[in-house]
């Protein structure tokens, strides 16, 4: 059971560090509560905002912390459903008479559903061979390997199902009659149109076949990955920064395992540094991109994604970044990947 104190959090502590603390205790929220007393709170939301702000990982943490927070004296408890949902916050401090942190109240436990509903199309890119996971994909396509008791396909949609989306695109192709097959024989609350790709057009070719069936922004997602983000906010904000395109990005701490050396000129050591540490961002595969990328597409072209982003970037076109945690995204690219993937998803279902 974890305790209250482990929450708590110093003001200079780096941003990298509160990250990692959040991603240890699962539950979204630090506290700055010196000798118990609530001072402020820190939450992903919080550290994203820094972060796009400009703000750097080796920052300290109270420049990103709240400190205004909601919370309730201790003897009105009973409030704290109501708050959370009218607030949209996952956790409420209750505080004693001193102002000193007795319990949290979190929302997950209360049944309380904060997600901010987003309801917009879904296109999922499900026709590579994956080629990274064979032997499994030379009998299943990659959408339909399991993971767990569901194949990853499902795994996606049933996430940004929880979001209010009903309408997804399947652009398929490698075995796709038993990708058609699987889906076609569930009970779905969901509708899914197929669209066939003839020949490899890569991560971004393939929408050019959706041209004149989406008049939305739309969910654009890789078929090997999960997000444990909150899709309404990334589309909210995807709105708010007047994006063309927003690339959901996940931190990423690496630290080299070897010393590492720095060669000046005749081979001399110009620097050493022992097991350097790394911290950038990532491309999860995960994007909200508006329609009329999707109309200026050349048909039948092959082309990756990234290639169409870093046209528009190159334009001058507003390209954002939504960033979320490391623990928050999950990747079955390669088959140790796959094996990580299925450990989490049970440790979260528990």
């Amino acid at each position: 059971m974890l305790h209250i104190e482990e929450l708590y959090i110093q003001p200079e502590t780096t941003v990298l560090d509160a990250m990692k603390k959040l991603d240890e205790t699962g539950l979204r929220i630090l506290l700055i509560a010196p000798g118990g007393r609530l001072e402020a709170v820190v939450t992903d939301g919080d550290l994203r905002k820094l972060i796009l702000r400009g703000g750097q990982l080796s920052d300290p943490v109270r420049l990103a912390a709240n400190y205004h927070p909601y919370s309730l004296p201790l003897s009105e408890r009973g409030a704290a459903r109501r708050i959370l949902k009218e607030k949209v916050i996952d956790a409420l401090p209750l505080l004693d008479n001193n102002g000193c942190v007795a319990d949290i109240v979190f929302a997950n436990r209360l049944d309380v559903d904060n997600r901010r509903r987003a309801g917009l199309p879904v296109v999922i890119m499900a026709g590579g061979l994956g080629t990274r996971l064979y032997p499994y994909t030379k009998i299943l396509p990659k959408p339909l390997i399991p993971v767990g008791e569901l194949p990853i396909a499902e795994h996606i949609i049933n996430r940004f199902c929880g979001f209010g989306c009903s309408e997804f695109y399947l652009v398929v192709n490698y075995k796709k009659n038993m990708i058609k097959s699987y889906f076609n024989d569930l009970e779905r609350d969901y509708q899914i149109h197929y669209v066939d790709e003839d020949t490899p057009l890569g991560t971004g070719g393939g929408l050019s076949l959706l041209k004149g069936q989406i008049h939305e922004p739309f969910f654009l997602s890789n078929c090997d990955i999960l997000l444990d983000a909150d899709f309404g906010d990334v589309y909210n904000h995807h709105k708010r920064c007047g994006n063309l395109i927003t690339m959901v990005c996940a931190f990423k701490h690496f630290t080299v395992p070897y010393g590492v050396i720095e060669m000046g000129e005749g081979g001399s050591v110009l620097a050493m540094r022992e097991k350097p540490e790394m911290n950038f961002l990532t491309n999860t595969g995960v994007y909200v991109v508006e329609p009329r990328v999707v109309e200026e597409l050349e048909p039948g072209k092959k082309q990756d994604f990234t290639d169409i982003i870093e046209h528009y970037r190159a334009a001058g076109e507003r390209v954002g970044v939504y960033p979320v945690a490391e623990s928050g995204w999950m990747d079955m690219g390669q088959i140790e990947e796959l094996d990580a993937m299925r450990r989490r998803l049970e440790t979260q279902n528990g």
